[in-house]
């Protein structure tokens, strides 16, 4: 970080997968992290690692699909851990079925996590970054934000939705000095395969790993303030998707 002012990071979803590897890879830059998660025990065991490379790192406890409670406790997180500068919004759930057999719960239900939970996160964040003049706000999507995929309906809709929200937010918010990059990586082997609401098979050692995607998130906030990243696509290698 050099003799910069030393920057100060909030992470959903940073209890495991590309949150949890974005915050280890924050911690070795120098960037305090504030975690936020449901489970307090996953986090408390990555806020101890992040600690181990000298900077501060506070796990808290938040539900994301309890949304009118979001930006109230977001607020309060920044009022207990001080100013934000760098908004990672990476918490979502994964789901699978094809659109005529999608429930209005569960449809309702990714497009809260996924999507709206993200803008109540912002909305709870923006206000210090105005102030101050500066703020990075990093929007994890997907590739099913850019390409549809049948059987990920309600999905595809809420990154693709992400993607909308990122686009127009960096409109906005340029001129009061903030960046807004919204990243679409391609299939990444992190826990959401493993869950209840996705039922597929893939070869998961062809996938994207969680560190790689969390060091082109690093590279993306340690951009020089001039320069942004509106949009990344990020994808395999191996030629999965």
């Amino acid at each position: 970080m050099g003799s910069k002012q030393k920057q100060r990071a909030l992470i959903t979803g940073a209890s495991s997968g590309i949150g949890k590897a974005t915050a280890l890879a924050f911690a070795k830059a120098g960037i305090d992290v504030a975690l936020v998660s449901r489970s307090l025990d996953k986090l408390e065991t990555v806020a101890t690692a992040a600690k181990q490379t000298g900077v501060e790192a506070k796990a808290y406890t938040l539900d994301l699909a309890e949304i009118p409670q979001i930006e109230a406790k977001i607020t309060a997180i920044t009022q207990d851990f001080g100013n934000i500068d760098i908004l990672v919004n990476n918490a979502g759930i994964g789901y699978t079925g094809n659109l005529s057999d999608t429930s209005l719960e569960d449809w309702q239900n990714v497009i809260n996590i996924n999507l709206t939970s993200v803008f109540e996160c912002i909305k709870g964040i923006l206000p210090g970054m105005r102030d101050r003049s500066t703020g990075t706000i990093i929007n994890v999507a997907s590739i099913a934000a850019k390409q549809t995929f049948a059987g990920w309906g309600a999905y595809c809709v809420s990154k693709a939705g992400l993607l909308a929200l990122s686009q127009t937010l960096a409109q906005e918010e340029r001129a009061h000095g903030i960046r807004v990059t919204a990243i679409c990586p391609g299939s990444v082997n992190t826990e959401i395969w493993d869950t209840d609401t996705v039922q597929v098979n893939f070869d998961r050692s062809k996938m994207l790993t969680p560190e790689i995607v969390a060091q082109s998130i690093l590279h993306t906030v340690l951009l020089p303030p001039q320069a942004v990243i509106d949009e990344l696509v990020l994808m395999p290698n191996a030629g999965t998707f």
